[in-house]
């Protein structure tokens, strides 16, 4: 997609991504939940991935949903929509509500995209970790980085790095 001057951040793109794929997918796997800030998971097994890329004025972003099967010997479990929904059919839907979600982030800003990703994303109070840091869950902050508590009251805001469900 091409960037327009008046957007929101780019970076914010990823929860845009991470709203509009929880809602194609959620139909089909309903326990689906976001994990920061763009995957997918079931039971605490990733079922789906974004990847976004920028080049110059655009953003390339790449879904990954595990559709056909559950990859094995991964470092991580992995969970698929095996036989719930066809490919085609998810695809419609994935671009239909990136379309809607799209629409809004570029003419209501990212509040709702925020507040559609919090509603879900594992619950805030949720054990993570970041790196060499653990902490609890606690939101995100108004550009969308999570806001990780930490154990001795502190609070780590991150706005980019691999986080683990503990």
């Amino acid at each position: 997609m091409r960037l327009q001057a008046e957007d929101p951040q780019a970076p914010t793109l990823a929860l845009v991504a991470a709203v509009a794929l929880h809602e194609a997918v959620s139909p089909h796997a309903p326990a689906a939940l976001i994990k920061w800030p763009n995957d997918l998971l079931v039971g605490g097994a990733k079922l789906a991935g974004i990847l976004l890329e920028r080049q110059s004025e655009a953003v390339i972003i790449g879904f990954g949903v595990n559709l056909a099967r559950r990859p094995e010997n991964l470092d991580r479990p992995a969970a698929s929509l095996e036989g719930r929904v066809a490919p085609d059919f998810l695809l419609e839907r994935l671009a239909a509500a990136f379309a809607a979600w799209l629409g809004r982030w570029r003419g209501e800003g990212l509040a709702p995209v925020r507040a559609a990703w919090l509603a879900a994303a594992h619950p805030i109070g949720t054990a993570l970790a970041s790196g060499d840091v653990t902490g609890i869950f606690d939101g995100l902050d108004e550009t969308g980085a999570l806001r990780l508590r930490l154990a001795d009251g502190g609070l780590r805001v991150i706005h980019a790095g691999d986080i683990f469900l503990l």
